[in-house]
């Protein structure tokens, strides 16, 4: 409980806020390729490139957006990132285009990688050492109990065949950015920013130069290839397979199930794995997702949906509780921000997996997810390799700096 009265003020308020922004985003976001395909007539890769296109943004602005907020101060870029948002989603329910989809996408990822690493970091430096990990997971925890409830909303309200929902979000964000902003302005002295004097060049290879950091960003990459087809390819394909009836509707299921399975396990996992070192965690979780992705090709079952869910979360468990705390413990105070926002490349997964799924099932057609799911998950089994190798640079420099390896 000690830990628990340690967390601060501004913390807790990320932490309450990322609840309702992750529910009102889940509410909406996860239909929009089956309402694209459905209502709009976009072919499958074509919607996948509409939802990739948020990553591909997020790659772009999200080392920018950590390097200024370690050089403008975390408060401002939050703020600007939720405020953008606001702007967002209510272009997203007043659209009617699909080239405003695609604008107003590409705008949702650079929020993101605005209010990503500023927000990773301000909880860092507000953080003492021993609380990260429960600050992270509680942060993570937050976002899981939003994509609980999201979901089913967005199936109430309809989100796979209108635009409507979209104005949840907008509202919903622009409550938070009020409470943030007010936060803010009554613990100024305790929000912790760190301002560096290096140039965006510089901050650049330094992370470029860090051989560990780059390895595993790569692998982290492949993984979350294998982990974006969750929100991209299963519901395309579930849409479209005529080995499932009900597609859509048994997607929004599997979106809660998703989520509910993190809430329950999330601690427990995190109890085990944080006696061994971060990267042991995220190469787990790599198998476990391309495991289910396999899964996906032998039977469509309801108990062996439920399998490929439970499956998948423990994997993205493993890869997401641990991955913050890998880059919080390599990189240098100062450069929190720039660390966390370098860590967005890792979006490029989750650019060319939805756009690779869309192909797949464009080219090998809804009737055969043997060929499909096969090829994703080989796919993304390709960043274990790379894991393994960032692993045993952190087992060879465990001696001169044990931070790197030890448990919590």
């Amino acid at each position: 409980m000690k830990k628990w009265r340690e967390i601060h003020p501004t913390s807790w308020t990320i932490i309450i806020g990322t609840i309702f922004g992750r529910m009102s985003t889940s509410m909406s976001i996860p239909f929009l390729a089956i309402y694209l395909t459905a209502e709009k007539g976009a072919s499958a890769s074509f919607a996948g490139l509409v939802i990739a296109v948020s990553s591909l943004v997020g790659i772009l602005a999200s080392f920018y957006g950590g390097y200024i907020s370690d050089k403008l101060g975390r408060e401002k870029v939050m703020l600007a990132a939720i405020f953008g948002w606001t702007f967002v989603f209510a272009g997203f329910a007043l659209a009617s285009h699909i080239w405003v989809f695609i604008v107003m996408n590409a705008l949702n990822g650079l929020c993101k990688a605005l209010f990503e690493p500023s927000s990773k970091a301000l909880l860092s430096a507000m953080t003492k050492e021993e609380t990260r990990l429960l600050v992270f997971n509680l942060r993570y925890t937050a976002i899981n109990i939003g994509v609980v409830f999201g979901p089913l909303l967005g199936l109430y309200l309809g989100s796979s065949h209108s635009t409507a929902p979209f104005l949840a979000p907008a509202v919903i964000y622009a409550l938070y950015g009020l409470m943030l902003f007010i936060q803010f302005k009554k613990h100024p002295a305790g929000t912790g920013a760190r301002v560096n004097g290096i140039t965006v060049r510089e901050a650049f290879f330094t992370a470029k130069n860090d051989r560990l950091f780059t390895i595993a960003l790569a692998g982290i990459i492949l993984s979350a290839f294998g982990y974006s087809q969750l929100s991209s390819t299963f519901p395309q394909y579930m849409a479209e397979s005529p080995f499932i009836e009900n597609g859509a509707k048994l997607f929004g299921y599997m979106l809660t199930l998703n989520a509910v399975v993190v809430l329950v396990t999330q601690y427990p996992i995190v109890h085990v794995a944080k006696r061994f070192p971060p990267l042991f965690s995220i190469m787990l979780g790599n198998v476990m997702i391309s495991a289910s992705l396999l899964i996906f090709t032998i039977s469509h079952s309801l108990s062996s949906l439920v399998v490929i869910v439970i499956l998948f979360t423990v994997g993205e468990v493993l890869l997401f509780s641990m991955m913050d705390l890998f880059v919080d413990r390599i990189a240098k105070p100062d450069m929190k921000g720039t660390y966390f926002g370098a860590m967005g490349f890792s979006q490029l997964g989750n650019v060319i997996g939805p756009w690779a799924g869309g192909v797949c099932i464009d080219l090998f057609g809804p009737d055969r997810p043997s060929l499909i799911f096969s090829v994703l998950a080989g796919v993304t089994l390709l960043g274990m390799p790379l894991l393994a190798l960032a692993y045993r640079q952190v087992r060879t420099a465990a001696h001169s700096t044990p931070e790197m390896e030890k448990p919590l």
